[in-house]
């Protein structure tokens, strides 16, 4: 089991910036690619970024590319998205999410992720 925990969020200006943190526990964080994924009030959860375990690749939404990036600490089992020049429709709850480096396919598919965190609210206003 993998127990994963985003903190982060909270209220800004378009323009702005924010940086969201997952904390992951209980099991060797290396071994799995991350992702975040974002769910806006009446709308399906989308993939926002994701990285492979061993930090050699990324993907980004098209949405986003340019001005999110996602990182990762292995030490510190820890992963990061930076999210500069936000928009209001980047309004959401975002989730971590979690992947075994055994379980192949894109990275983009939230049904290829086996745990995922309680999500951290985005709001971005005028």
């Amino acid at each position: 089991q993998l127990q994963l925990v985003e903190s982060g969020g909270g209220l800004v200006q378009a323009g702005g910036s924010l940086r969201l943190s997952c904390a992951a526990s209980g099991r060797a964080f290396n071994m799995y690619t991350m992702g975040w994924f974002r769910q806006a009030p009446g709308k399906e959860r989308e993939f926002v970024a994701a990285i492979s375990w061993r930090e050699s690749s990324t993907d980004y939404a098209d949405s986003v590319k340019g001005r999110f990036t996602i990182a990762r600490d292995n030490a510190k089992n820890t992963l990061f998205l930076e999210m500069n020049s936000l928009k209001r429709e980047d309004t959401a709850i975002y989730y971590c999410a979690a992947r075994h480096v055994s379980r192949g396919g894109t990275m983009s598919a939230a049904g290829r992720y086996d745990y995922w965190g309680q999500g951290t609210q985005v709001t971005v206003s005028l």
